[in-house]
């Protein structure tokens, strides 16, 4: 990214109006130094000149695969890679620097739970455990390392449940972070419910074709039942995005302010949905100023009028993407 850009700058956004600036410049930007996204923009709307960031045309997550998008003029420190089944290809977000990525987990998670000294954090993530390139396990590692302890477990169940307990009597907030089959593999044993009082579950979805896919609310109800907690939190995060959005109670996520969602219609994503009403998720996340900012996934959800969202589910025809019809 050009030096005469802040990175600052995107952590001071309080308003639309300063959100829109820096979305616009960075349009601007990737426009000029991404000849993907350049070429992508003038097949779009060959007579693009967005006045407000919901304009700005947005790249399929699928280009992460098969296109470099970063501008930075030095190598990244950091690929994060996505998961993928053998022979299929897999993303790869380009990272100039990874203290960029730290500081905005950092401010994200704390906006939504208060100071990460304050939190031991325990992670069931075998999946991403497996693989290397992730950024859910770096995510988790920083987290770890500045806050009060914890750690990572494959299948060690009473070792999981004796360390929560151990934080506990060290009078640690505990967070117990899991991907949603392993979180369910440990309520099949039918653990200790006291052990999981005033513990913040936090499941990060996927089945990772563990387990059947069901329905965030079938997922929450299991196991706020099989470990006794009122209820579970959602983490909304992707290999492609520098920043998550947290759901505290009731599956409805809330971005970081240098995140805006929109809804598109799954024929046309140039036909934006009015607010509430379902369509495939455009995210704007200033947070990849050196890589891409405006990026059209394959979820569907809903974006609410305060610009809360909700995730519905994965969209099945995933080659047909929008605008990847279009070879660049």
């Amino acid at each position: 990214m050009s030096s005469l850009f802040n990175k600052d700058t995107i952590f001071l956004i309080n308003s639309e109006e300063a959100f829109n600036n820096v979305a616009r410049t960075l349009f601007d930007h990737h426009v000029k130094y991404n000849a993907t996204y350049k070429t992508f923009v003038e097949l779009y709307s060959p007579q693009a000149s967005p006045v407000h960031w919901s304009e700005i045309p947005c790249i399929p997550v699928s280009f992460f695969k098969t296109h470099e998008l970063y501008t930075h003029d030095q190598p990244p420190e950091v690929i994060f890679t996505s998961s993928g089944t053998t022979g299929t290809q897999t993303s790869q977000h380009w990272v100039a620097h990874l203290r960029d990525y730290h500081s905005i987990c950092v401010k994200g998670f704390e906006r939504a739970f208060g100071r990460i000294q304050d939190h031991a954090f325990c992670c069931l993530l075998p999946s991403y455990l497996e693989r290397s390139g992730s950024s859910l396990i770096e995510m988790c590692q920083f987290f770890i390392r500045c806050g009060g302890g914890g750690g990572f477990y494959l299948n060690e169940f009473q070792k999981l449940m004796d360390d929560i307990q151990h934080h506990k009597t060290k009078g640690k907030k505990v967070m117990l972070i899991g991907v949603s089959f392993a979180l369910l593999d440990l309520v099949e044993q039918q653990p200790n419910k006291d052990v999981f009082k005033d513990v913040v579950v936090m499941e990060t979805g996927g089945m990772k074709g563990r387990r059947k896919e069901i329905t965030r609310m079938e997922l929450h109800h299991t196991l706020s039942e099989g470990l006794g907690v009122d209820a579970v939190t959602s983490e909304y995060g992707m290999t492609e995005l520098m920043s998550q959005a947290y759901a505290l109670t009731s599956g409805v996520f809330e971005p970081p302010p240098w995140m805006r969602l929109t809804a598109r219609h799954v024929h046309d994503p140039r036909d934006i949905r009015p607010a509430g009403r379902p369509g495939l998720l455009n995210i704007y996340d200033l947070a990849n100023w050196n890589s891409m900012p405006f990026i059209a996934v394959d979820d569907i959800g809903v974006v609410h009028s305060d610009g809360n969202f909700e995730v519905l589910g994965r969209y099945d025809a995933a080659d047909v993407r929008g605008c990847n019809l279009m070879v660049l």
